[in-house]
């Protein structure tokens, strides 16, 4: 009997997700083992037979920084090791915040991730819900850009929520917002803010009504969740019945947990491309693990992924 084409691995990082990933899709996570030496320099190696294979690695890039390093290592070990394709299944695509020179003398660092994806061997990238769209543009292979709308819309569906509105915490999360609300045939409104910095906001407006009305909140990522509670709160202060928080990633650093505790959410719904580091009552985890299995099914089948995206809002 011929042995199965597809190998799944995983780095360190993502290992949780990936297992579930393996489980889904009907195979066994590959072995890998990574040595580590005093001075912090380590080696991961994939201890099972890749050759000839099309190979499936698994790694968020989330700080630190060795996440994305080690995800190096490991295609470069999958392409010495004579891999037929070498996919990289990215859930949270770290350094996509830094998409553009917004002021002198700074890196594009999603750029320089993608050029070095691509250098290292990787063949084809899997990710979800990128910051910005125009990052697939930096790769000069195909990506495979998923959204989490395939997990949350029928979430938001099950909630039976009778005034639903969408909401985005920013300007910038307009276009999401309004994605949102044109599947589930909702308005939406949007909170205008302002920064002194990075995540420091000096002011924030609404636009929109939101008296009577159950606001969900859209985002990507949720960071130190500074403007996203604010958001809440704006909205809870001007008339809304009940606010939500939906984000891809949570990467909830600094005092993020804290202010998700303070808030007036009734829940925060994310999904794992990142593991929680505490628990909160007010969190809720959808796993991306059963869109991702199915979308390397596809991958390999040839058959067409923007379908899964297409939903009934009947």
């Amino acid at each position: 009997m011929p042995e199965p084409i597809v190998s799944i691995f995983s780095g360190r990082a993502s290992e949780y997700l990936a297992q579930k990933i393996a489980e889904k899709y009907g195979t066994e996570l590959g072995n890998t083992i990574v040595t580590e030496f005093s001075d912090g320099e380590f080696q991961p190696s994939l201890e099972e037979n890749v050759r000839g294979r099309d190979v499936f690695l698994v790694q968020s890039t989330f700080a630190p920084s060795d996440n994305l390093f080690e995800l190096l290592m490991m295609v470069d070990a999958a392409r010495r090791a004579s891999a037929r394709k070498i996919i990289a299944v990215i859930p949270y695509f770290g350094y996509a915040r830094q998409d553009r020179k917004d002021k002198s003398r700074v890196s594009i660092a999603a750029k320089m991730v993608a050029n070095l994806l691509t250098h290292a061997g990787v063949g084809r990238i899997i990710t979800i819900d990128l910051h910005a769209d125009q990052i697939q543009g930096f790769f000069d292979v195909p990506v495979d850009h998923l959204y989490a709308s395939n997990i949350f819309v029928p979430y938001i569906q099950s909630l039976n929520l009778p005034n639903l509105t969408m909401a985005s915490p920013d300007t910038g999360g307009t276009r999401r917002a309004a994605s949102y609300a044109k599947m589930l045939k909702t308005g939406f409104v949007i909170c205008y803010k302002q920064r002194a910095k990075p995540n420091v906001i000096e002011d924030m407006s609404l636009i929109g009504d939101v008296v009577g009305k159950d606001i969900i909140l859209i985002d990507d990522i949720i960071d130190t969740a500074g403007s996203i509670t604010k958001a809440g709160s704006l909205i809870m202060e001007n008339g809304a019945n009940s606010v939500r928080a939906f984000c891809t990633h949570p990467v909830f650093s600094g005092k993020a947990y804290e202010r998700i505790e303070a808030s007036p959410f009734t829940e925060v719904v994310v999904t794992d491309t990142i593991p929680l580091k505490q628990k909160s009552d007010k969190i809720k985890v959808l796993s991306t693990a059963g869109l991702f299995a199915e979308v390397i099914r596809r991958v390999e089948n040839y058959e067409s992924i923007s379908s899964l995206f297409q939903f009934s809002t009947k």
